[in-house]
């Protein structure tokens, strides 16, 4: 049987890291224990690959070094697992699809895995993903579609395009996943699987050797049980050695509500988990600020009238493929996708690109130094039965998933997803906290103090 929200609650990766240092946990131990884990799971579809030779290696160095008293970080020894965007050295980044199995193997690790291997991180392996991780729903037709471990009886949507990275957290196979946001890739699975997720504001991590998706809006962000794994990984992935956030109090935290589009159709329990958050951190001393932010609805007016940067971005990356022989062994979802992009015009991109940086103006000034709250995700995980039956019912699924999310990606924002309760069938709800680009650190102290309150009604 898969996990269930009943299950005991999994070690973090703070726990772990703690238990490695003390010596009260051996790295190989756990990574033994791991990899079985692995293997005796029966989704079969939240790897694509485990390398479990390398995660040895790294293990008994951890190891090593544990015993000798030299420790690279607090997640020294800690499994993590990594979309298959990353690049692994000597293998082949795949993107979660069949026409780039021919290609030449990586020369090198990706940046941020070569970070996380200075942190002593260990690598577990590479996890499914949406094929060209143009999806917020998470389906794969080559890899096989991980199944939301929320729910044992209904197979339901992993959220996208890091489908593996929230499954395998949320299953409790990694503390910790590495994913990559465009327009809401990371905090979607992070809602649908209730973990958190963090998206970094772009240029906060290297995007070296990461496959692209669109060169402007693409930003990694780790999947785990709590901020503070998020918080520990961040500071690793960039060779700090103590976290810059600290955890406070949410006294006196400016909190803005928007009452502009990101709480309009909401699912009942996701309305109502949220709202009882906000209650709390109100009574916990929160300035909660509702108001307007026409420039949220202004968003999807000038991708609906212009096309959307991404798109436009992603047909030229993939061109050749949408248009040549590949596409008969793509998603037909995504080529359908990436093929709207064929009625942008010149004219029509530098509009979108002329406009954007004024709508973050205006939205930067009006925030200021306030923390954004509203639901990550207007509805839960959805049965996954329908979304293959009928394309249609996919479109619209998935733009609904993806509709507030995606605002943090075209306003250049950073996000955290925390869970903020279940609905009557225990679907996890989540609460999504941003802040404009730059103020991670802020964001990231903010969602430490905040996530107790939040997560009163998870279970």
């Amino acid at each position: 049987m898969l996990p269930s929200i009943e299950q005991p609650a999994f070690k973090t990766a703070a726990a772990l890291g703690a238990d490695l240092r003390a010596g009260r946990l051996d790295a190989c131990d756990l990574i033994e224990e791991t990899l079985a884990a692995i293997a005796a799971h029966p989704d079969k579809a939240i790897f694509i690959e485990v390398t479990a030779e390398r995660a040895r290696r790294e293990a008994r160095a951890a190891r090593a070094r544990l015993k000798s008293g030299i420790v690279l970080s607090a997640l020294d020894g800690v499994p993590m697992a990594w979309k298959d965007l990353f690049d692994v050295e000597d293998r082949v980044t795949t993107a979660g699809s069949v026409v780039l199995k021919d290609g030449a193997p990586a020369r090198r690790d990706a940046a941020l895995l070569n970070a996380a291997g200075h942190a002593g991180l260990v690598t577990l392996g590479l996890v499914n993903m949406t094929e060209f991780a143009y999806s917020g729903i998470g389906l794969n037709p080559h890899y096989g579609t991980p199944r939301n471990p929320r729910d044992s009886k209904v197979a339901r949507s992993p959220g996208g395009s890091s489908s593996g990275s929230g499954v395998v957290v949320a299953a409790g196979l990694s503390p910790l996943a590495m994913g990559t946001d465009t327009g809401g890739s990371v905090r979607v699975p992070a809602s649908f699987n209730g973990v958190v997720g963090y998206k970094s504001s772009t240029g906060r991590y290297a995007m070296d050797g990461v496959f692209p998706l669109s060169r402007t809006l693409d930003t990694p962000g780790p999947l785990a049980h709590t901020v503070e794994d998020c918080v520990l990984a961040d500071a690793a992935l960039r060779g700090i050695l103590v976290p810059e956030a600290r955890r406070g109090t949410v006294e006196g935290l400016r909190i803005c509500v928007p009452e502009t589009l990101v709480l309009d159709g909401c699912e009942p329990a996701v309305a109502a988990n949220f709202e009882a958050a906000i209650e709390r951190l109100a009574q916990a001393g929160a300035r909660v600020e509702r108001r307007l932010l026409l420039q949220l609805a202004a968003v999807p007016e000038l991708i609906a009238k212009y096309g959307h940067l991404l798109g436009a971005e992603a047909m030229q990356l993939h061109r050749h493929r949408v248009l040549g022989p590949d596409a008969a062994r793509m998603d037909r979802r995504v080529v359908r996708r990436i093929l709207l992009a064929e009625k942008m015009t010149a004219v029509d991109l530098v509009e979108v690109q002329q406009t954007r940086p004024r709508l973050i103006a205006e939205v930067d000034a009006a925030i200021g130094n306030a923390i954004v709250a509203f639901p990550t995700t207007p509805n839960v995980a959805m049965p996954i039965a329908p979304l293959e039956a009928d394309d249609e019912v996919f479109f619209r699924e998935n733009a609904k998933t993806l509709r507030n999310t995606m605002l943090g990606n075209f306003l250049d924002w950073c996000g955290v997803a925390i869970p903020s309760g279940v609905d009557k069938d225990a679907m996890p709800t989540s609460f999504l906290l941003s802040a404009t680009h730059g103020r991670d650190v802020a964001l990231l102290a903010a969602a430490l103090a905040a996530e107790p309150l939040i997560r009163v009604n998870e279970v």
